[in-house]
């Protein structure tokens, strides 16, 4: 697999209310700029979303792509929310990622890895530059949704 952009941030909250609003996929389009539609296809064990349908526009990117998440998170929250892309859309043939939620005495730490493929030849700065954006955005809405 290709290398992964990462970031990370702090939230003021403990780790199963950010899970809980991780795993709130109907209130996506509430809180994320370029989701414009997520709908739960699948639900896997314990009643967690399996396989996610997401129509996208973030400007420039415009896609309908489905996502197959695994969710390896304990009783507290703390854990990691994994996703691959599984029907790729338009634009985007890879979109593999994950969000690792660890406890803290102030709350979670999270760090979100992504790796982003699209279908157009794209230089590899540009690629990574796109990948930070997405991510330090991600971060920044899911902090304000949790502490909001």
């Amino acid at each position: 697999m290709a290398d992964r952009t990462q970031s990370s941030v702090q939230i003021d909250a403990p780790p199963a209310r950010v899970l809980a609003v991780i795993s709130d996929f109907a209130a996506y389009t509430q809180w994320t700029g370029a989701v414009k539609e997520a709908e739960v296809l699948s639900k896997g064990p314990g009643g967690r979303a399996a396989r996610v349908r997401f129509v996208l526009d973030a400007g420039a990117i415009k896609d309908a792509y489905r996502l197959d998440y695994t969710w390896a998170v304990k009783k507290d929250g703390s854990g990691v929310v994994s996703w691959t892309l599984v029907e790729p859309g338009h634009l985007l043939k890879a979109l593999d990622g994950s969000y690792q939620l660890t406890a803290h005495d102030s709350g979670t730490a999270i760090t979100y890895e992504l790796t982003v493929g699209v279908k157009m030849p794209m230089l590899g700065l540009l690629k990574r530059k796109a990948e930070k954006q997405i991510i330090d955005t991600a971060l920044r809405e899911l902090k304000k949704r949790v502490e909001g």
